[in-house]
């Protein structure tokens, strides 16, 4: 889970101020001590985390906070609010070039994910009509050119590269000259890292920076390096110069501290997240979403834009018809868990729903294999068996269950559930055929 240590005890924290009536100028100062080593613990700056707390605590042990009816609520409302301004208020998009191609140059260590990073945002960048080029300018590294080819490939965007012979400052410009060449709208520069911050780096970066004149520059970190992270960022901030901050292992990272201190350190926002090691798992940074990640309020946007871009919503209205009509098949039902599954794991959409915290995530035993057994028993159903279920008798069970690898209990749980569920449907249904005109039950699809 995300933050998993400092999510679980913020909210244990604020679970305490909910379950009292009032609350005591005591009371929200313990609780902030509490929050204060939580964050401590997380890695987060420790001047970060005491303007924090001042901040907090100002406006906590106010009259709106004390003499409210929902004290504890008031807390947290605060605390999500000061989390947000910290982490940079609000989303901070890229900016475009007026003149083609825009130039974006990647920066960071070794080990960072700076590569990948540049395939992830060229991905993301094709998706919204641009014709990005990648130019391989790390010419130390062994492999680093072939490997972002090889990213290359996977998205389906070219690479430029002149071999590990030639000055990066040389090829960056020609391959700026190959995009207007061939109507490449987007430039992403990977360059060189070192496993630590030195004068030789800093002044080749320096230099292409100078040569190139980019749109933006961005600092690539590893959040899982926590305070270090934070070094790194503000060295680059101030020796080279960035425009924003991509935060790679975000998935990795129990502590939270990088995500928390880099836009207080830097004045410089975080633009995007890595949550995974495959391409699409790369989003915009929202900074009031991460805040309400954090501290178990869910991120219901990114959930609905999760689901946008990943579900045909023209079959999802198609499915609704047939849910109403009760035509729903195992047919359909595959195509929704195929669909779903292309959201992420089970426990990140979960993770995503309010009220679905932490301590509820702890204890959730989310089986990712269910998933592929439910996919294996379909799979091995015929077509009539799929469209008409009421067919499958103890031989055909037996047959499906052999045919997908799993037992006649596991088949008949699928069918068990599948029933329910069209039941469920047919009562949704006729709920709301029964409903007054004008005031009509709406089906949550």
């Amino acid at each position: 889970m995300l933050f998993e240590g400092l999510a679980e005890k913020l909210q244990a924290t604020f679970d305490k101020l909910k379950g009292k009536g009032k609350l005591t100028e005591s009371d929200v100062k313990e609780a902030m001590r509490e929050v204060k080593l939580a964050l401590l613990e997380a890695d987060v700056n420790f001047k970060v985390v005491k303007d924090f707390i001042n901040k907090v605590k100002e406006r906590a042990i106010g009259g709106e906070v004390l003499e409210s009816l929902t004290p504890g609520q008031q807390v947290i409302k605060i605390v999500n609010e000061e989390m947000t301004l910290l982490m940079g208020s609000s989303e901070s998009k890229v900016t475009f070039s007026s003149t083609l191609p825009t130039v974006y140059m990647m920066v960071g260590l070794q080990g960072s994910g700076k590569t990948t990073s540049c395939g992830k945002l060229a991905n993301m960048m094709k998706k919204q009509q641009k014709k990005p080029l990648l130019i391989a300018a790390d010419i130390y590294r062994p492999a680093a050119i072939e490997q972002l080819k090889t990213v290359g490939e996977k998205i389906d965007v070219p690479v430029f590269s002149m071999g590990n012979q030639i000055d990066p400052v040389n090829i960056a410009k020609a391959g700026i000259e190959e995009a207007k060449k061939n109507g490449n709208d987007l430039v992403i520069i990977d360059t060189a890292g070192r496993l630590h911050i030195d004068n030789v780096l800093m002044e080749e970066l320096q230099n292409i920076k100078n040569e190139v004149k980019p749109q933006e520059v961005l600092l690539v970190v590893d959040s899982m390096t926590g305070q270090d992270a934070v070094n790194v960022a503000e060295s680059f901030s101030n020796q080279v110069g960035i425009d924003g901050v991509i935060l790679t292992k975000l998935d990795g990272d129990t502590r939270g501290g990088a995500a928390l201190s880099v836009r207080a350190v830097t004045n410089k926002p975080i633009k995007f997240v890595g949550m995974g090691e495959k391409i699409e798992e790369f989003e915009t940074f929202h900074p009031d979403r991460m805040a309400s990640r954090i501290l178990g309020m869910g991120d219901v946007l990114t959930l609905i834009e999760k689901a946008q871009t990943t579900m045909d919503m023209k079959k999802a209205q198609e499915l609704e018809k047939k849910m109403r009509t009760q035509q729903f098949s195992f047919d359909d039902f595959l195509d929704q868990l195929q669909q779903m599954k292309n959201m992420g794991s089970m426990k990140e959409i979960l993770e995503m729903i309010p009220g679905v915290g932490g301590k509820q995530l702890k204890n959730l035993d989310v089986d990712e294999k269910e998933l592929v057994y439910i996919e294996a028993i379909i799979q091995s159903m015929t077509k009539g068996e799929r469209s008409n279920p009421s067919i499958i008798n103890g031989s055909r069970r037996k047959r499906i269950a052999f045919g997908s690898g799993t037992s006649i209990q596991q088949v008949n749980k699928l069918l068990k559930q599948f029933e329910q569920t069209r039941k469920m449907m047919k009562q949704f249904t006729d709920m709301e055929k029964g409903a007054k005109k004008g005031n009509r039950f709406k089906l949550p699809f």
